[in-house]
């Protein structure tokens, strides 16, 4: 039995989410770390104006999972599995030593700034519940065209995905998947088109900044979102990380396939609790999920320990 830690993507963002870490050196270590790396207080960034900007909240997204994951360990509440969504596939490399944070940090500033610069308006992404792959992709193909881009870009559970692409055209699919019988057409708090062809050029420039720092295998088993299945070469993880930003994140089968690995405990990291209940709707079913917000230091060092 192995224990599972998952880092949330964009969108599960809170104001003060950096401000509500643990009171524990290992916490005050990393915020510490970031701000070296960044140049400056990386604590001004989790304010309710300052997320309104993708570079804030994937800056904020990846302090607070390393700074969780730290104190967990430091308790002796490691994982040996990690996984990340979008954005929390950097912070799930940095606790399985493929990157040192430094590194990461500037990366993940670069990759927002890359995403923010390309798109900063007129775009998003909208979670469509109750649909199909099957049942949704052909709304999309209706919708789809140069003056309406529009892809599907997560594939959380079967039955709850996510589309990105220009504000009219996640609008008219949206309109088309209600009438279709979908039970959610939510716009998300993420105001880039992730996870699609709209950014290929830009995980091109962002692969080639990566490619010029220092990596390593991991120590831990390092599942990526964008292939479902362990990587263990650390310059294909890095490779992999580059180019997440314009690929479909496979989400539901990544947590199938930590399952078949071994993990019946997972435990997200800040900030939110998205990937608990997607945890729970999926084969992790079985096994036990629970979120860092909302339930207590001591509370999720046990199930940690009780998971090894």
């Amino acid at each position: 039995m192995s224990v599972l830690f998952t880092f949330p993507g964009q969108g599960a963002q809170k104001p003060g989410m950096l401000h509500a870490l643990p009171d524990h050196p290992e916490a005050a270590r990393t915020l510490a770390e970031a701000t070296t790396a960044l140049g400056r207080d990386v604590l001004a960034m989790d304010g309710a104006d300052a997320l309104r900007s993708t570079v804030a909240v994937q800056l904020s997204l990846l302090v607070a999972g390393v700074a969780m994951a730290r104190v967990l360990a430091a308790h002796g509440a490691a994982p040996q599995m990690v996984a990340g969504l979008s954005i929390g596939a950097w912070p799930a490399a940095v606790v399985a030593g493929v990157l040192d944070f430094a590194d990461a940090v500037r990366l993940v500033e670069l990759r927002a700034r890359l995403m923010e610069d390309a798109y900063p308006s007129g775009y998003g992404m909208t979670a469509i519940g109750g649909l199909t792959r099957q049942q949704l992709e052909p709304l999309l193909a209706q919708v789809n065209g140069p003056a309406t881009p529009v892809y599907l870009a997560n594939l959380n559970a079967p039955r709850q995905l996510v589309v990105a692409g220009r504000d009219a055209a996640l609008d008219a699919v949206a309109d088309l998947a209600l009438a279709r019988g979908a039970n959610r057409a939510e716009r998300l708090a993420v105001p880039v088109p992730s996870h699609c062809p709209l950014l290929d050029a830009q995980a091109r420039t962002l692969a080639c900044a990566a490619a010029q720092v220092a990596c390593r295998r991991p120590h831990i088993t390092y599942i990526s979102s964008s292939a479902a299945r362990a990587l263990f070469d650390g310059d294909r993880i890095v490779a992999d990380l580059a180019a997440n930003m314009a690929r479909p994140v496979l989400w539901a089968d990544t947590l199938r396939h930590a399952w078949e690995r071994g993990a019946r405990v997972a435990v997200e990291m800040p900030s939110g609790s998205v990937l608990t209940r997607l945890a729970q709707d999926a084969d992790f079913g079985a096994g036990r999920a629970l979120c860092a917000d909302g339930n207590r230091l001591d509370t999720l060092v046990q199930a940690a320990r009780d998971g090894q």
